[in-house]
Order: C-alpha cells, then sequence, then structure tokens
C-alpha cells in the first residue's frame, strides 16, 4: 500500500490549472503547425497565423490562451494499492481547482446553480470523473472545458439498423451544426456505445488523446481519418470564415452496447483543446 496526502494532489492540480491555461500542449502546437502549412484559403492561412502569434502571447506574458479559461473537468485514475491521507480526495481537488484559479488570476465561470447562477467566484466545482485502476500510481488529466465549444455538444440515441453510417451522418451533422460557434479549427471527441451517459464521458475523454494518435482498432481508426478528411471538406475553415482546416483531429472512443441501441455522443473542442497530464 502506498500512502499519498491530498495535499499533493491539491498543489498538483493547482500547478496544472494554471499551466494548461498559459501553455498549449505540443500535440495541438504540432496540428496547428501543421494546418497553416495546409490551409488553402489566404484568409484561413492568416486566422491560423494570428492563432499562432496568440499562443506565442500567452505563453511569453502569461496571459490565458483564451479568455474562458473554462469549467475545470478532471479525470483521475487512482491505483487500488493507493491510500489517501491527510482529508478527502474530493475536497483536495476542488482545493486545487480554487488555488489555480485564484493564485492564477484565471476567470471563475462556474455558478453555484444552473437557474439562480449565483457565482462561486473560485470557479469549484470542478467535474470529477473516477477510474480505479491496478497498482500504487495516481493518474490525473486536467481539461479545462470552455463553453463556446461546450455548448455544440450533441447525443444522438441512433437505432442499431443505423450503423456505421448513422454514425458518420451524426458527427458530419453535428459539426455542421456547430459552424463557426465552436472556434474552429476544431477537435472532435466521439463516443460510440455504452449508454446515454457513458457515450457523452467518452466523448469528453477522447479530447484529452494526443491529436494525431488513432485509435488501435483498425476500423476506428479508419473513421476517425475519414471523418476528418470530410469535415474539412465542409468549408468552415479557421474561425469558420472558410478553408480547408475547420478540424484538427476526430478521435474516436468505442465501448460495448445493448442490443437495441447505439449511443453517439459528440463533444467538441475549440483550437486550443487544453489538456495536461501527470503521473504521481
Amino acid at each position: 500500500m502506498r500512502n499519498i496526502n491530498v495535499e499533493e494532489i491539491t498543489e498538483n492540480i493547482k500547478e496544472m490549472c494554471i499551466n494548461v491555461n498559459h501553455f498549449l500542449s505540443h500535440d495541438m502546437k504540432n496540428v496547428l503547425n501543421k494546418a497553416k502549412e495546409n490551409e488553402e484559403s489566404p484568409l484561413g492561412k492568416q486566422i491560423l497565423g494570428q492563432l499562432q502569434e496568440n499562443i506565442n502571447i500567452a505563453e511569453s506574458d502569461m496571459i490565458p490562451i483564451c479568455q474562458d479559461t473554462g469549467m475545470a473537468v478532471v479525470f483521475i485514475k487512482v491505483g487500488q494499492e493507493v491510500h489517501f491521507e491527510g482529508g478527502s480526495l474530493e475536497e483536495a481537488i476542488n482545493e486545487g481547482v480554487r488555488r489555480g484559479y485564484v493564485e492564477g488570476f484565471l476567470r471563475k465561470s462556474v455558478v453555484r446553480d444552473p437557474i439562480y447562477r449565483e457565482n462561486t467566484k473560485d470557479n469549484t466545482p470542478a467535474v470529477i470523473h473516477y477510474e480505479v485502476t491496478e497498482g500504487d500510481k495516481v493518474i490525473i488529466t486536467v481539461a479545462p472545458k470552455g463553453f463556446g465549444s461546450e455548448n455544440m455538444s450533441r447525443v444522438f440515441m441512433l437505432k442499431p439498423a443505423d450503423g456505421i453510417e448513422g454514425v458518420k451522418n451524426a458527427i458530419i451533422t453535428a459539426v455542421k451544426d456547430a459552424g463557426p460557434n465552436a472556434c474552429p479549427p476544431m477537435v472532435i471527441g466521439v463516443g460510440i456505445g455504452g449508454t446515454f451517459e457513458k457515450c457523452a464521458i467518452m466523448a469528453k475523454k477522447a479530447l484529452t488523446r494526443e491529436a494525431g494518435k488513432h485509435s488501435k482498432i483498425e476500423y476506428v481508426k479508419n473513421l476517425e481519418e475519414e471523418m476528418l478528411e470530410k469535415i474539412n471538406r465542409l468549408g468552415i475553415g479557421p474561425g469558420g470564415l472558410g478553408g480547408t482546416q475547420t478540424a484538427f483531429a476526430v478521435n474516436i472512443e468505442t465501448y460495448p452496447t445493448h442490443i437495441a441501441g447505439l449511443p453517439v455522443g459528440i463533444n467538441i473542442c475549440c483550437h486550443v483543446n487544453r489538456h495536461i497530464t501527470r503521473e504521481i
């Protein structure tokens, strides 16, 4: 059994919240550079250049990449041989988010109640997804999600007879409906299978996969490549002003499902697609 004080979780999440909002991840830098090279529209290429400039200024001046520093989403994998001491794990996670957003001077966007909408003033609570695994490691992924793109999320409860063509149509429909609202070029996370809530969580988690890295399942990999090509032919382009680079990546996750269903969750993220992972 390995003992971990929850203060270590808090400090790591604090640092991760600050870093992920100021520094674009390497995988996203790579796909942005590639998109600029491949963009055929002069205006689209100019916009991508402006995005690169914005990212450079954010890094050098410690200014958030985007003014919407998002609602904190935390995926935490906990080895079953880990014992936490010093307090509640969930409280420690939220304390890390609070310190990160308050001490990092990040925008506080969370309201306590969805109807009465009083701001919590520290961006808590986070949305936390737990997974228990073998071993004695803790792996934390922090993925702040802005709501310009989050509001474009969709769940389609397809019939099994709709098959893979129905899945393709759902993805294209969601991207078309999003248009410029998700701050393209986008990363599209897709969850296929499971249940209503499972496909949505898979879609969100898919966004944290390294952009440009494909599924190990052959047909899923082929579907990711086909969807990216079709989405980039829609003409939405950078900033929604036209072009050939509407999306950087399509990341798809699958899970077993019921004989009577084919759930498809689609979670679109903007061009920064913030995500950071640490192992403790």
